[in-house]
């Protein structure tokens, strides 16, 4: 049988797999679908997650329930040979495989775009995976809980955060993460809500500039009215571990930046010898496979695909809704590519974007219709459940938030930043009666103080 090789568990691998098992004929192809994650990640929702509305398995769809026919192999491809149709494939644990294939589909996602700030990536913090959205929750109760017992001085670093990148991911990370920080001080003795200050800050002129401008401007007031800082035309120059500088020179004592400011094109895809476009995606015909090699197809955040409801020369935005029916082209594609039959392009109107502010805040453009307020929650909600892959999934998210509209948040850290997790000894290093002498007097003596 003509193996299918699909890189990629996201929204255009994992609906490219699906759609493949509803077409193909017993015995006909085998599909392998390679990704480190053995679940389809619902990344627009990842805001929700950080700020304990939803739960993490709430997003993530598993393969094992709604894949039956693909092997799903928890590797990362590493190295792609097009002359001899082979990939070198790396497990999670570590050992190494070499997959023969007859079509290869890319989909292996963008990764966060950094730049050469010193200590963003030491101490910058990112949204892009489950794991990620669950680690920011807990750093930013922890920073809470930390600033309920410490002094005066040290509070407001603990209290400050700075979210960098002022388009969907950012706006709704910032207003997501402000109402569960203004809802949780409420349960500290010595925490009042103003004491914890978000920041959003970005180079660009406008918040959620694909809104157009109308609807950025509503946003922008929104975010004001929540009581986030906006700092425009501003870039970050320096992190450290307990302050950040902008480019306008100000010093901010802060203890937590979190970085959405964009996406780049997955490494891998700079290694194939095939031609790049802009962000690194690669270029492809509207067939979806590329020019060079009929027998490679891409999709998603890896292709710069030609968007054919538009003036000639623009490409499809990198965004879930494209990428899930370009995923269902790609399978159609692929097989009538092992069939000799004819290709078909991939051809969608846009039908708008939402954004979730919080509340009944929400900001949506369906269609071309702008809506603000509790309509463009309503249609925001209603799309993502619409757009959750499996009733399951829905059914868990829509209950998710019915109970946190109802009984709130629980405020509860699960312990993702416990060092100790990965044996099964817990190294504190306790100190005897007199180790607690000498300590206290050394910070006495520091600090000139006693907590």
């Amino acid at each position: 049988m003509p193996h299918v090789l699909i890189v990629g568990s996201g929204f255009a691998g994992f609906h490219c797999a699906r759609e493949l098992e509803r077409r193909t004929r017993p015995g006909e192809v085998r599909v392998t679908m390679a990704s480190p994650t053995d679940y389809m990640l619902y990344s627009p929702l990842l805001p929700h997650v950080a700020a304990g509305i939803l739960k993490p398995a709430d997003i993530a769809i598993p393969l094992r329930r709604t894949l039956r026919y693909t092997l799903r192999a928890p590797c990362r491809i590493v190295g792609v040979d097009l002359a001899d149709r082979v990939c070198i494939a790396r497990s999670i644990d570590g050992r190494e495989h070499a997959v023969h294939w007859d079509r290869l589909v890319l989909c292996p996602g963008a990764v966060t775009r950094t730049f050469a700030i010193p200590g963003l990536e030491r101490f910058g913090r990112g949204l892009k995976s489950l794991a990620e959205a669950s680690y920011l929750h807990d750093h930013v109760l922890a920073e809470l809980e930390l600033a309920n017992v410490d002094d005066e001085h040290s509070r407001s670093a603990h209290c400050t955060f700075v979210v960098v990148g002022a388009g969907y991911a950012g706006a709704e990370t910032a207003a997501a993460l402000r109402a569960f920080t203004r809802h949780a001080t409420r349960r500290f003795i010595n925490l009042r809500p103003t004491d914890v200050r978000w920041i959003l800050v970005d180079v660009a002129p406008r918040v959620l500039p694909e809104l157009g401008e109308q609807l950025s401007k509503h946003a922008l007031h929104v975010l004001r009215q929540h009581g986030i800082e906006i700092r425009l035309e501003t870039s970050i120059t320096r992190v450290e571990k307990d302050c950040v500088e902008l480019s306008d020179g100000q010093v901010i004592a802060c203890r937590t930046l979190v970085w959405t400011a964009g996406v780049t094109a997955n490494p891998l895809l700079g290694m194939l010898g095939l031609e790049t476009g802009r962000a690194g995606r690669l270029i492809v015909t509207p067939e979806l496979h590329t020019p060079e090699r009929s027998d490679v197809f891409a999709a998603g955040d890896a292709a710069a695909v030609p968007d054919l409801t538009k003036p000639e020369g623009e490409i499809t935005p990198p965004t879930a809704q494209h990428a899930q029916r370009q995923g269902i082209v790609l399978a159609r594609n692929v097989l009538a590519s092992l069939r000799a039959e004819p290709l078909r392009d991939y051809r969608h109107r846009d039908l708008g974007l939402v954004v979730d502010l919080g509340g009944t805040r929400s900001v949506a453009r369906p269609l071309g219709r702008n809506l603000t307020g509790l309509p463009a929650q309503l249609v925001t909600r209603g799309y993502h459940l619409a757009a959750l892959p499996s009733l399951r999934t829905r059914a868990k998210a829509g209950a998710d938030w019915l109970t946190h509209a109802g009984l709130g948040e629980d405020f509860v850290r699960v312990g993702l930043l416990d060092t100790t997790l990965t044996g099964l000894g817990e190294e504190v290093g306790y100190l005897s009666a007199d180790q607690v002498r000498t300590v206290a007097a050394g910070l006495a003596a520091t600090y000139g103080l006693q907590n």
